[in-house]
């Protein structure tokens, strides 16, 4: 019994007798009124925890209370009975899906593919574009020029989807809507990139500039907002590190390279394996505005097909299973890319 009370009390040779050691006295007092102190805490900030009720409840309604929906999955859907009360069809809808006879798979295997080239494309193309921002709005030295230049660049984002595309589809003149070319129609007409036929019809109802037209749009959407991220990174690097660098006879560009860059390394990271995460996650709302039946074999993406079957065909069932699907594979792309960039750089998101 000595030996064991050794291993957590402390022996006074003065008393010649065992006493508890005052460190652990603390770590047992924590745990002992751990649950008190948080709720103190709460107390003392619970203006912030108020402000975190409307986020919750947004996570609880919008993402925990629809995932019982998805048991629709692997139910016979009739459009009348509740999910609980469906038959049980086991991967019928996920069997049809992938290897289907009926044209259902050709469908969902190139809206899958159109998913996967909009998100790559965007990923190729649309993410180092924040940085670049970041990077030339660190080089601005007047304040007023810059903070003129970053609100240009972020209005676009807080414009309603419906006014990005009406925007977009004014610029191009789908001929659907309005009459005549736009002014991107007329300028590549004029400098000969796309024929005045094919300007007249609608850059929008032909399928080879759909991808173009959504990336270019999606960049000058979003660059500037998602800047901010990079920018606050900028500005945190201690101003020693550029001098440092001066010192060494570095210019500009190898500031750039050899200070700035390595600074917010850590930073892009996270944002690429948040940006992966999101890879098949393209909304609905955007691709919905802007294609029609004759950019469906370019434009067409998962969400639109889930929305088209489940909504307007009525096979919920079809629809739940293909966002699962697309789902479960955002999910392993993030675990992939954490996993990775963990062991690559030591820069995770968990």
């Amino acid at each position: 019994m000595e030996r064991k009370a050794a291993d957590y009390l402390v022996y006074d040779e003065a008393t010649k007798s065992y006493h508890e050691n005052p460190e652990q006295a603390v770590r047992d007092d924590v745990e002992k009124h751990y649950w008190r102190n948080v709720g103190l805490t709460v107390l003392k900030d619970w203006r912030l925890y108020i402000m975190l009720i409307p986020m919750l409840l947004v996570f609880l309604f919008w993402r925990y209370f629809p995932m019982y929906e998805l048991l629709g999955s692997f139910k016979v859907s009739d459009g009348v009975k509740p999910v609980a009360e469906q038959l049980f069809s086991g991967f019928s809808y996920f069997k049809r899906l992938l290897v289907g006879g009926d044209g259902l798979s050709t469908e969902f295997w190139r809206a899958f593919r159109n998913t996967f080239l909009l998100s790559f494309y965007g990923l190729c193309f649309g993410f180092p574009m924040p940085i670049i921002l970041a990077l030339f709005f660190n080089e601005i030295k007047s304040n007023i020029v810059r903070s003129s230049c970053q609100v240009l660049t972020y209005l676009p984002k807080f414009m309603s989807t419906v006014v990005m595309t009406s925007l977009v589809t004014m610029l191009v003149k789908q001929g659907t809507l309005t009459s005549g070319m736009g002014i991107v129609s007329q300028f590549l007409a004029s400098i000969g990139l796309v024929s005045r036929e094919v300007a007249n019809a609608g850059l929008l109802n032909n399928p080879n500039f759909f991808r173009a037209i959504y990336q270019i749009s999606g960049i000058w959407e979003g660059a500037g907002y998602d800047s901010i991220v990079y920018f606050a990174a900028i500005i945190a690097i201690s101003p020693t590190s550029y001098e440092a660098a001066q010192i060494d006879g570095a210019g500009k560009m190898a500031q750039m390279r050899y200070v700035v860059l390595p600074s917010i390394l850590s930073t892009i990271v996270i944002m690429l394996i948040t940006r992966i995460g999101s890879l098949l996650n393209i909304g609905y709302e955007k691709v919905l505005l802007l294609y029609n039946p004759n950019t469906y074999v370019t434009a067409d993406v998962v969400s639109t097909f889930a929305n088209r079957y489940g909504l307007e065909g009525a096979a919920k069932g079809i629809a739940s299973a293909a966002e699962m699907m697309n789902n479960v594979i955002g999910m392993l792309l993030v675990i992939g890319a954490n996993t990775i960039a963990r062991k690559a750089s030591d820069v995770s998101l968990y």
